[in-house]
């Protein structure tokens, strides 16, 4: 296994601290903490978990287990798991050779197998996220009787991570990329390109971070706010002008402990596919990627 990760590494962390940098309602950013967290906890989780994601050969699943339990190490809480999750299969995409990205994601989710279940069960018990529970069947806290991807087909109705793993990242490529090669288009400044995904992804579906933890009623009004927010941004000659409101109701939902947690994980991916369709050869590019 090679030790120059530096590319993919880098990719990984602008897209880490490209998501803080835009004033995301209900998540953690730079304006503001929320969740007993803050933005330098997320910025230490970037720079520890960087090479693990992006160790050059390493199978999806001993990526996951060792990002994890760098970030435990160094920030003593869960802070990105759902974003290691989401990277990690991307990461071992950019190695397969004459292939768009898309399709090299897609050779390295149908090669999913125990091992990677096994390390992925592993790294979830120990980041325990919130509203985790137990499932009858593929629970992590079990051994792992199945390959990562059947695990992840089984947890894809109740959560929007695990779906990615059965469509291909269908969301991200389908939905994520062409909002934010249209939000760059319109603006010039990466903060409301990447506010324009995640308001995408919040109003698109109700974000199951949110499900799991209160239910989906409440995951269904954030997401009729969001629609409102992403129609009103794309409108916006001058999206300054939102940043007010925007944090009133980024206050509004920390105050509940609303978090859109899955939304801001679908964001990162999508910021780093972006990146790394930067550092694949042209013949390989996905058209849609910005």
């Amino acid at each position: 296994m090679s030790a120059d990760t530096g590319p993919v590494a880098a990719a990984y962390i602008e897209a880490c601290l490209a998501e803080l940098d835009a004033p995301k309602p209900g998540n953690v950013h730079r304006f503001a903490p929320g969740h007993r967290m803050e933005a330098q906890d997320f910025i230490l989780s970037a720079e520890v978990s960087a090479a693990p994601i992006a160790a050059r050969g390493a199978r999806v699943g001993a990526r996951v287990r060792a990002a994890v339990d760098a970030t435990l190490k160094a920030v003593g809480q869960n802070t990105n798991l759902g974003i290691v999750l989401l990277c990690a299969p991307l990461a071992a995409a950019i190695e397969i050779p004459d292939a768009s990205l898309h399709e090299a994601l897609a050779r390295t989710l149908d090669g999913l197998d125990r091992a990677d279940a096994a390390d992925v069960f592993a790294a979830i018990a120990a980041a325990n996220p919130g509203g985790l529970g137990q499932a009858a069947r593929h629970d992590v806290r079990a051994p792992a009787v199945t390959t990562l991807r059947e695990a992840m087909a089984e947890a894809a109705g109740r959560d929007r991570i695990a779906r990615q793993y059965v469509t291909a990242y269908e969301d991200v490529f389908s939905l994520g990329l062409p909002a934010l090669a249209a939000a760059r288009r319109r603006h010039a400044d990466p903060r409301w390109s990447t506010l324009a995904v995640y308001l995408t992804f919040l109003a698109a579906f109700p974000d199951t971070h949110i499900a799991r933890k209160f239910d989906t009623a409440t995951a269904e009004a954030v997401r009729r706010e969001a629609a409102v927010e992403r129609d009103a941004l794309a409108a916006a000659h001058d999206p300054e002008g939102m940043g007010e409101g925007l944090l009133r109701w980024d206050g509004a939902l920390k105050s509940r402990g609303i978090n859109p947690g899955t939304s801001a994980d679908l964001t990162v991916a999508t910021l780093f596919a972006a990146n790394l369709s930067a550092i694949r050869p042209d013949n390989c590019a996905d058209p849609i990627l910005p």
